[in-house]
Order: structure tokens, then C-alpha cells, then sequence
């Protein structure tokens, strides 16, 4: 009967599918698995761990890409029925209903506020944001640069910064469940597998982020980090043919003049010094380009599927936590990773701590954009910044010649700058909108706050 044959092509389709995940995802554990005991690994060895860890991370995307190809091309996702299916559609189908999510509105969009009452909601995000974000970085600065003694005297310096992204995962994904238990979301419509282009490059960026700080200071850091300015205008440039206002053009230059008077102020340092310093920048080169294509993806999802600030937020951290357990369980760095918390206490109360500034962070940046604007949140970071570089100099005393001083003021007076001028534009634009609705509709227009 066709029924039975229709049923017996779907039963070999799951098997093919059964067999592409298993038969691939295996292969590649083992692969990577004796890439890793081919490849000799050191402390200083970047390179090869982040070789490693791809190849721990293509364990699990490459054969979903090819379930992907597979299911798009045989029909799979239209005629399939069963569990296997539901899966499957929903990883790279999503929901196909119009359910819009505008539906469900949050109660603190329906009632207004007063002065006083927005000043306080203002304090409260300045305050976690400053909170959150210097506390999360001298805790970065600590974990990677600095030795812990455990009880007998005896030193030793963690060095693995995917555990340390994989930790911080693992939680902002807790906190994100939590959040969406507590509070109604929009129906979900986003196919699962488009969090993992996202995913991927937060993670290579937080990594980035943390092995960088093996090579170059903190301050070096942000400073460069708030210089990303430059190469995004530069993709705009070249890839969107973007333009930009004159000011934007003045802003990248001084940026590009601070951090040269900034490194050249650090320039007497040894001949090894500089060795290290450009593996860094160019780590940092790496950290800036996937966060970039971070932000841009996401922005995409928001805009095309209209999931909620805490969908994506679990969306993605349950992607990065899939691959860099994978990718930790395949280099062993898990025991490591434990028998280093077991022997430093100390070293666990900064996980634990750093990974919950980093959620509450995160929790503050949406509420801080979606209550006052971007920018008054870029106002708030950008002193952030301001404040790391200080309390890094202190705590861990960062040596800053006078022309490095300089390079950090004209960086930081460009940012202001930056700011300053997108928002008399903007109130510009705005005014001159308002004036034209008022013309027409013969100076009845109301202006609301």
C-alpha cells in the first residue's frame, strides 16, 4: 500500500538523518581527538588552542549543517511525521504561524513614570551597569594574569579561557530561563540553528577577549575595544558603501591618533615585550571582527523573527554552552579545570562572581536601551571604560607614561565627541520632522516628551 511505502521512506530518511548525526559527530570527536594529541600545547601556544577548540566546535556544526542540507533537499520538514520531525523543524524550521509579538506587551510599557521615578530607574542602570562591568573586568584582568596560592603555599596561574567562557555561559543561560519563567514572552518563531552563527562568534570573541590579556595589558585592551569604530566603518565602507557624517570621519582619527600616542608611550618596553604585544593586537584584531558580526546577526533576528531580549539571550548561551562543553570535553580540560578549582578555592569564588556580573550585566544593557535609548547606554559604558582603565592602573598597577595619558584622553574626548554629535543630529532631524508634520496639519501638532 502507499501508505506503507510513505512510511518506509520516512523510516529511512531518519535513519540517513540518524546516521549523518552520529556517523559525523563521532568521526570529528575522534579526529579532533587525535589532532589534540599531535599538536603539542603550551601556555603560550594561542594558535593551537584555538585550533583546537574549532575543530571541537565543527563536532557539533558541521554535521548540523549537513542534517540542514539534507532536510531541505529531500522534503523532509514537509512530509515528515514523529518526534524526529518536530525536532527537526523545529531546529531549522521554526513555528510558521502569524502569532505576532506584539501580543504580549510587558506591564512597564503600559504605565507611565514620573521624573522622579525615571531618575531612580536611570541611577539604578547607571549604577548596575558601572557595578557589573568593573567588577566582571578586574575579575578578567585577575583570573588570567595572576598566580593563586592554594593552603600548602603553592602557586599556579589558570590559563584556559574557553572554560571561563563556557562558565559564564552556562549561567547567563540559567539566568535567562529564569527570566522567561518569570515573565510572559512572544510565541517563539526563530529556528533554532540561526542562534548558532551568532553563537559561534560569541564565543570566539569572548575568547578573544580573555586570551588577549596573556599578552597585552587591560588597559591596551579596552582601549582597543573602543576603538572599534574604525574597522566597522571601514566594512561599512566597503561591503554596505555606507556613509557617514564628517564628524564620524573626525572621530576615527582622533581614535586612530589616541591609540597610536597611547602604544607609542608604551614603546620603551623590551624586545620580547613588543613579541607578545603583537600577538595581542592581533587577537584583539579577531575579538573586533566577530563581535561585530555578532551585533549585526542579532540585530537581524530581532528585526526578522521579533524574539524578546531574553529568547535571544537563552537562544544563544545554550549554543555556546553546547559547543564548548564539547570542545572541553574533547581536550580534557574539564578534569584539569576541577582539579584546579579543587586546589584553589579562591579561584571558584571569581568564576562564580564573574559569571554573574557578566548575566546582571547583560540584563542591565537590555533594560538600560530598551527604557532610555542607545544613547544614553553608550554614555554609561563609555564611562565604564573610563573608570577600567583607572581602577586597573590601581589595582594592579599598570605603569601610563604621559604620552599614553594623552592617547587616553584624545580617545575617550573623540567618544564624547561621538556621542555629542549623533545626538544634535538626531534632535535636529527630529525638529525639523516635527516642524513639517506641524505645517501640515496647519500648526496643530502636538510634541510629546
Amino acid at each position: 500500500p502507499k501508505y506503507r511505502r510513505n512510511n518506509y521512506n520516512m523510516n529511512q530518511q531518519e535513519v540517513k538523518l540518524s546516521s549523518i548525526l552520529l556517523g559525523w559527530g563521532v568521526g570529528l570527536y575522534l579526529l579532533s581527538y587525535f589532532l589534540q594529541s599531535l599538536l603539542s600545547q603550551d601556555e603560550n601556544s594561542w594558535f593551537v588552542s584555538l585550533l583546537l577548540n574549532v575543530s571541537g566546535y565543527a563536532t557539533i556544526l558541521l554535521p548540523g549543517y549537513l542534517c540542514l542540507r539534507y532536510v531541505r533537499d529531500s522534503g523532509y520538514l514537509d512530509r515528515g511525521t514523529g518526534r524526529l520531525a518536530s525536532v527537526m523543524r523545529l531546529l531549522y524550521q521554526g513555528r510558521q504561524d502569524t502569532i505576532e509579538a506584539e501580543e504580549l506587551i510587558s506591564q512597564d510599557n503600559k504605565v507611565s513614570r514620573t521624573a522622579l521615578q525615571d531618575a531612580a530607574q536611570l541611577a539604578l542602570c547607571g549604577v548596575g551597569l558601572q557595578v557589573s562591568y568593573l567588577t566582571w573586568g578586574l575579575l578578567q584582568e585577575k583570573i588570567m594574569t595572576r598566580e593563586y596560592v592554594d593552603s600548602a603555599g603553592q602557586t599556579d596561574k589558570f590559563s584556559d579561557a574557553q572554560f571561563l567562557v563556557f562558565v559564564n555561559r552556562i549561567l547567563a543561560f540559567a539566568v535567562a530561563l529564569l527570566a522567561m519563567m518569570l515573565r510572559a514572552q512572544p510565541r517563539h518563531k526563530a529556528p533554532l540553528y540561526k542562534y548558532s552563527y551568532c553563537s559561534l562568534s560569541n564565543i570566539m570573541s569572548s575568547w578573544c577577549q580573555y586570551e588577549a590579556l596573556k599578552y597585552v595589558s587591560f588597559p591596551t585592551q579596552v582601549l582597543a575595544k573602543a576603538s572599534k569604530i574604525i574597522p566597522v566603518m571601514l566594512m561599512g565602507k566597503v561591503v554596505s558603501r555606507k556613509t557617514y557624517e564628517f564628524y564620524e570621519y573626525i572621530v576615527a582619527v582622533l581614535i586612530s591618533l589616541g591609540m597610536v600616542a597611547f602604544l607609542f608611550g608604551k614603546g620603551e618596553s623590551s624586545r620580547s615585550d613588543s613579541v607578545t604585544t603583537a600577538s595581542g593586537v592581533l587577537i584583539l584584531v579577531g575579538y573586533m571582527a566577530f563581535d561585530s558580526f555578532t551585533s549585526n546577526w542579532q540585530g537581524q533576528l530581532f528585526s526578522e523573527y521579533k524574539v524578546s531580549k531574553f529568547q535571544m539571550m537563552a537562544g544563544v548561551n545554550l549554543f555556546s554552552c553546547l559547543l564548548t562543553s564539547v570542545s572541553l570535553l574533547q581536550q580534557g580540560v574539564f578534569l584539569t579545570s576541577l582539579v584546579f578549582m579543587s586546589q584553589f578555592p579562591a579561584f571558584v569564588s571569581d568564576c562564580v562572581i564573574l559569571s554573574l556580573c557578566s548575566a546582571v550585566g547583560q540584563i542591565f544593557i537590555y533594560h538600560t536601551i530598551s527604557t532610555f535609548g542607545p544613547v544614553v547606554f553608550t554614555i554609561i559604558m563609555t564611562i565604564r571604560q573610563v573608570f577600567a582603565v583607572v581602577l586597573s592602573c590601581v589595582f594592579y598597577g599598570h605603569a601610563v607614561s604621559a604620552t599614553s595619558l594623552i592617547g587616553i584622553f584624545i580617545i575617550f574626548f573623540a567618544l564624547f565627541l561621538k556621542i555629542y554629535c549623533a545626538y544634535k543630529i538626531k534632535q535636529r532631524r527630529k525638529a525639523g520632522a516635527g516642524g513639517v508634520k506641524s505645517g501640515s496639519s496647519g500648526g496643530a501638532g502636538v510634541i510629546k516628551a
